[in-house]
């Protein structure tokens, strides 16, 4: 009897080792690539591969690198089929760099990841390609503003949990040289405004003059941060300044500081901002960003906080600043929006 038990705990076990080299062994592969685009919503392709090795039940998912990774086509339609030949397909929007993941019954994707995913627990192989072709970046328009260059942009992005469309029309300088941003309402849809620096500045202080925000509505949002497409593991190297009652007009802070990721504790520092024009400014330092808000011509701080955990090194970073909307059942978007900006600084 022992003999026996013996036998079958031995074929368990030898059944084990062969279900895991299987995982192992399995392997997926690239057969059609699209080029190598900045994403947005307006513009799809066909990516297409092979698996090798898979088992009954096992499907693919796509992520293609814009900035962070984004699930593919769509986060509520994430999954795609193997065929008996075993191959699959689908459609993708445009990234900088695809990845293909063979995972198991009951994974279930995240709509974004800062960094390339990895093979472990559900996820059983991973392929990464860049996109074919050089890397082409959508079309923006130039803007002046307090000395610098700036590019506006004009794709659909995904920020604020919604598909903000972005309209190169909402950012304009006035002659006094003041940067007016507005969110505005086409055809039933909220068209916002963004713009981002043409060169990185590194550490140093960022000032931001912004004339009085009290008329925002709760789902409108003002945001000045620094931002670096090509480096997710540093969290793009995001640090923000952000004005919104993030659409809920309960809320008794308006603005906030932070930097990424944001759902670590202590990684974001809410405040109110009061009505009136206001500076709000980052001194970034090795290991230190310090944020501070005051009233105009003021040293005075109505705000502070200074971050020294997970502060970022420079790398190829952006300063951006984005009027746009945020996802609200409590109090969506009605009217749209105007801020104006006196001036933007830096100092090493």
């Amino acid at each position: 009897m022992k003999f026996h038990w013996a036998l079958l705990m031995l074929a368990i076990t030898l059944s084990g080792c062969q279900s895991r080299q299987g995982n192992k062994t399995a392997s997926i592969e690239f057969t059609k690539v699209p080029p190598a685009e900045q994403g947005g919503q307006d513009k799809v392709d066909i990516i297409s591969g092979r698996v090798h090795g898979a088992r009954p039940g096992q499907q693919v998912v796509i992520y293609a690198r814009s900035g962070p990774w984004w699930v593919q086509p769509y986060y509520d339609r994430p999954f795609v089929q193997i065929q008996p030949d075993s191959t699959w397909s689908t459609a993708t929007h445009m990234g900088f760099e695809y990845a293909a993941l063979l995972v198991d019954p009951g994974y279930h994707p995240p709509p974004t990841m800062d960094i390339a995913p990895t093979p472990g627990g559900a996820v059983i192989a991973v392929a990464i390609v860049k996109g074919t072709g050089p890397p082409a970046f959508a079309p923006t328009k130039s803007l002046t503003f307090s000395g610098y260059d700036w590019s506006v942009r004009t794709i659909a992005s995904d920020r604020g949990g919604t598909n903000n469309l972005y309209d190169p029309d909402n950012a304009w300088t006035d002659n006094a040289g003041a940067l007016h941003m507005r969110i505005t309402n086409r055809d039933g849809r909220w068209h916002c405004a963004q713009l981002a620096l043409n060169r990185s500045l590194g550490y140093g202080t960022y000032a931001l003059v912004v004339r009085d925000i009290s008329h925002l509505e709760p789902a409108a949002v003002l945001s000045m941060y620094t931002f670096d497409e090509w480096h997710g593991d540093q969290y793009y190297r995001e640090m923000d300044v952000e004005i919104s009652r993030w659409g809920d007009a309960s809320n008794q802070n308006n603005a906030q500081y932070g930097i990424q990721p944001f759902y670590i504790p202590g990684n974001v520092s809410p405040f109110l901002a009061p009505t009136g024009t206001l500076t709000h400014s980052m001194r970034w330092e090795s290991g230190r960003a310090t944020f501070q808000t005051t009233r105009a011509h003021s040293t005075k701080p109505i705000a502070e906080h200074m971050f020294t955990a997970g502060v970022p090194s420079p790398g190829q970073e952006k300063v951006k600043l984005e009027f746009y909307v945020v996802a609200s059942d409590k109090n969506p978007l009605k009217q749209g929006g105007e801020v104006v900006i006196d001036t933007f600084q830096y100092f090493p």
